[in-house]
């Protein structure tokens, strides 16, 4: 009986694996390319949601390669930051290979290693109950320039896109 709610179990979730893959092939197909003005309207939106609202202080920050990658060519291309410009953070846990880390981050974006501030190191907690699952093999990346004028461009830029065009249209 057991064998059987083993081989049950696999097959729900090889069933679920296969679906999965239909729904994000037909996402994929749904989204189609995407022009420079979806990107830049893309970026915009990454923004609003992790980037640094502070005034004049320039950054973002997520755990995702992909959008990593993506916003630092979306501030090379529609902010104009020069590479030389950007600066790099890590936030990791204790038990993780901070030099991999860097490694990893600095070849992705083209930030120089010593461009970047201290990694910041998250003790493990020895008295928690709670797991973590989602442990980042590379930590929490933040890219961060010190252009104040670049921010607050981008600042106007969220503000016209959920106060004028997003909130229009509900």
């Amino acid at each position: 009986q057991r064998k059987g709610s083993i081989i049950a179990a696999d097959n729900k979730r090889l069933f679920r694996i296969a679906k999965t893959k239909k729904i994000f092939l037909k996402s994929k197909k749904q989204l189609g390319d995407l022009s420079k003005r979806d990107r830049f309207i893309a970026g915009i939106a990454l923004y609003a949601g992790e980037g640094n609202k502070t005034d004049g202080q320039g950054g973002f920050a997520n755990s995702d390669p992909r959008i990593i990658k993506f916003m630092i060519n979306w501030f090379k291309t529609f902010c104009k930051i020069p590479n030389g410009k950007f600066r790099g953070a890590i936030w990791i846990h204790q038990t993780q290979d901070q030099i991999e880390a860097k490694r990893f981050w600095s070849d992705l974006t083209g930030i120089p290693q010593n461009h970047f501030h201290k990694t910041y190191t998250v003790k493990n907690k020895k008295n928690s109950n709670k797991i973590r699952k989602n442990i980042h093999p590379y930590g929490v990346f933040a890219i961060r320039f010190s252009k104040a004028d670049i921010q607050r461009q981008i600042m106007g830029w969220i503000f016209a896109l959920f106060d004028d065009k997003i909130a229009s249209v509900l």
